[in-house]
């Protein structure tokens, strides 16, 4: 299955069904009262995270995500069924947004969360009946559920990430130490995915990711890094890795952390272990001095390390330097305060007033949340259900205040969702 870490689906929940407008009918009653039962509520969109997906692929054939409508509402008062959940499976490390805002970031196995709500069902005129109003002939329509366009990323979360220039070895490491099988060869980007692989170290598994190769001004759009230092971001250790033959490792070494601190500052302040790789062949005292020189630019008490993938030297103490240092990791994330929502669920505010009113020419467009509520269940075909809607916005003071603007007979209210209603 091919890679893909980012994509555009659309997403719609369940219509909630209509209510009923109905009346008993029964022999010897010649007047039923009204029995209209109320819709059922639309299904929701929720989106699962799973550890059994790891890419994207599927939403480029499968773009449309559509919970199921709840029923309409039945005589006897009897309520429509609501319509079934959507459940979505996707990747642990998936954020969705909408509009460049954060809808959900599903950073654990099993996680949920509800992207879309369904709309609610609609009252049948039982719910109506009053002292006044004793037999009602109209009913409410389901109310629509939300839908947008949301945008998909997938950003890996792995215990230890592999980073260095092309050739520095990541991929041979990753296929030496785990279970993992990338593509390698002799040039550059010959990693064009990132990879993951399960390494066993003692017991303890460790999930490893090799990152595509960086160059100088990766952070920038160049090469092939632009895609993928997102997947860096959520990884707990940075494992660096560099070539032995690079004409100048510590220049090697700055590179991909001046690329890695321009994407995201906070990088710079991970915890990393750096690999002088490829010493099969040299001297003891050319590694020395290679060693001596990457010290001088690593961070003090960063592990650093000299090993040969070909040739399997130092691999154990490299494992083990990586156990220890994403336990500590961890412990340290285990330590810190938890976060009050496990799985953050962001929705787009659209502003504390109750309703607002923006006149155009002869039209005087209404909005705000609650009155939006209101009209999208009005059967706007239905002469008593109109009348309603008149006397919620005389209650809600809607009326007054067109009257303040300057509103006449035969001008007309415009809502959001495009109907009208005459003054």
């Amino acid at each position: 299955m091919n890679f893909i870490d980012k994509v555009e689906v659309t997403i719609e929940a369940g219509k909630g069904g209509n209510g009923r407008m109905s009346f008993r009918h029964e022999k010897f009653v010649s007047k039923g009262g009204p029995d209209g039962g109320d819709g059922g509520d639309g299904g929701d969109v929720v989106f699962v995270a799973s550890r059994n997906q790891n890419t994207l692929a599927r939403f480029r054939y499968d773009k449309d995500l559509h919970a199921k409508p709840g029923d309409d509402g039945r005589p006897n008062r009897q309520h429509g069924r609501n319509g079934v959940d959507l459940r979505v499976d996707v990747p642990v490390g998936t954020v969705v947004m909408r509009e460049g805002a954060v809808l959900a970031d599903l950073t654990d196995d099993g996680q949920e969360a509800t992207i879309a709500h369904g709309g609610k069902g609609g009252f049948g005129n039982a719910h109506f009946v009053s002292s006044t109003r004793q037999a009602p002939k109209f009913a409410e329509k389901g109310e629509p559920g939300e839908g947008f366009t949301a945008t998909l990323e997938l950003k890996m979360i792995a215990d230890v990430g592999l980073v260095g220039l092309p050739n520095a070895g990541k991929s041979t490491l990753l296929a030496r130490i785990s279970n993992a099988q990338p593509e390698i060869a002799d040039y550059p980007f010959t990693t064009l995915v990132p990879h993951l692989g399960v390494v066993d170290v003692s017991g303890t598994s460790l999930l490893f990711a090799d990152i595509p190769g960086l160059i100088e001004g990766a952070s920038q759009g160049r090469g092939l890094g632009h895609a993928f230092l997102k997947h860096i971001e959520r990884t707990a250790v940075i494992m660096h890795l560099i070539d032995a033959y690079q004409e100048d490792v510590a220049k090697a070494y700055q590179t991909v952390m001046n690329e890695l601190q321009s994407h995201d500052e906070n990088l710079v302040s991970r915890p990393q272990i750096v690999v002088l790789n490829k010493v099969e062949g040299l001297d003891e005292e050319i590694v020395d001095d290679l060693m001596s020189k990457l010290r001088k630019v690593v961070p003090r008490d960063t592990p650093l390390l000299a090993i040969s993938t070909q040739a399997g030297i130092g691999l154990d103490n490299l494992l083990y330097a990586a156990k220890a240092t994403v336990k500590e990791v961890r412990e340290r994330e285990a330590a810190a305060p938890a976060k009050e929502d496990a799985v953050p669920v962001h929705g787009l505010n659209h502003g504390a007033a109750a309703w607002y009113i923006e006149k155009q020419d002869n039209t005087f467009a209404v909005s705000g949340d609650d009155i939006e509520h209101f009209v999208s269940r009005t059967d706007f075909n239905n002469d008593e259900a109109v009348q309603r809607l008149r006397d919620i916005l005389q209650k809600q003071g809607i009326m007054h205040e067109l009257v303040r603007r300057g509103i006449e007979p035969g001008q007309t209210i415009l809502f959001p969702d495009g109907r009208t209603l005459a003054y």
